[in-house]
Parts: C-alpha cells; sequence; structure tokens
C-alpha cells in the first residue's frame, strides 16, 4: 500500500486516466461504426426489397395491356425481356438507397410463361453491397425477391 502512495505522490501514474479515456473512446467509436454500417446495410437490403416490390406492382398493373407482347419471345415460350419497362421501374426506386446502383441486376421472370392474367411475375434484385470501409474480402450480395399475380 504504501507503493501505490508513493507512486502517485511521485507523479508516475500522471496521464493514465487519459490513456484510458482515449482507449475507451477508440473502442466506442469502432462500436458506433460498426453499428452504422450494419444499419446502412439492412438500409439498403430494405430499399431493394421495396424497389422489387414497386416493380412488381408495376407489371401486375400492366399485365398485357402494355405495348409490348411476351407471348412471342423465344423458343420455350417464356419471356425473355423486361416488355413494359419494370427495370426501370426498378432502378428509379432503387436509387434512393444512397449507393451506386449501376451495380444492381434486376430480374424479371413471368413465371408461367406470358405475361397474360392471371400469371405470376417474379422480380429479383441482387445488389453487391461495397462497405463504407471497402475491404476487398467482404462484398456481400444482397438479394431480394418479390411475386405477384397480373390482374389486368
Amino acid at each position: 500500500m504504501r507503493t501505490s502512495l508513493s507512486l502517485r505522490k511521485n507523479g508516475l501514474e500522471a496521464g493514465q486516466g487519459q490513456i484510458e479515456f482515449v482507449i475507451s473512446l477508440f473502442a466506442i467509436m469502432i462500436l458506433i461504426f460498426c453499428a452504422w454500417e450494419a444499419l446502412m446495410a439492412v438500409y439498403t437490403s430494405n430499399v431493394l426489397g421495396d424497389a422489387a416490390k414497386e416493380g412488381v406492382r408495376y407489371a401486375i398493373v400492366h399485365g398485357s395491356t402494355g405495348n409490348a407482347s411476351c407471348n412471342d419471345a423465344n423458343a420455350t415460350g417464356k419471356c425473355s425481356s423486361d416488355p413494359f419497362g419494370v427495370k426501370t421501374v426498378v432502378n428509379n426506386y432503387a436509387q434512393a438507397s444512397l449507393h451506386d446502383i449501376s451495380a444492381i441486376t434486376i430480374n424479371v421472370n413471368y413465371v408461367d410463361g406470358t405475361n397474360d392474367p392471371p400469371n405470376r411475375v417474379q422480380v429479383t434484385v441482387a445488389y453487391t453491397y461495397v462497405p463504407y470501409i471497402n475491404l476487398s474480402f467482404f462484398h456481400p450480395t444482397l438479394r431480394t425477391t418479390a411475386e405477384g399475380r397480373i390482374v389486368y
């Protein structure tokens, strides 16, 4: 006990509080930044999911009444393209994600073969998420899928 008192009196422990404060502050800042990164990933995933739902909504409302037809698509009878601009609608909606949307992959699939009612349409959106600290080994791909039945 006498040794610790003599160390304090001699000033050998001076600065200990400041060093502990800096280490604690550094740990708290890392924790806050990791939480921010996780929140941005969840936010981006939600925006992409909403964009896929918006694309499905657009496709089911327009159905087979648009300018293009899916019935003469390819040899399998399935729609091979985006006849009504569903991808454009999804891209426009996904711009709210605060990320570079040029990396978004959008697939529009008419599950039952044609775009006639009551067939189904499926929109899949995939995005390679790039964190704010760009680590070359960590780029998760966020995928969302929405499906609906064409009504008109």
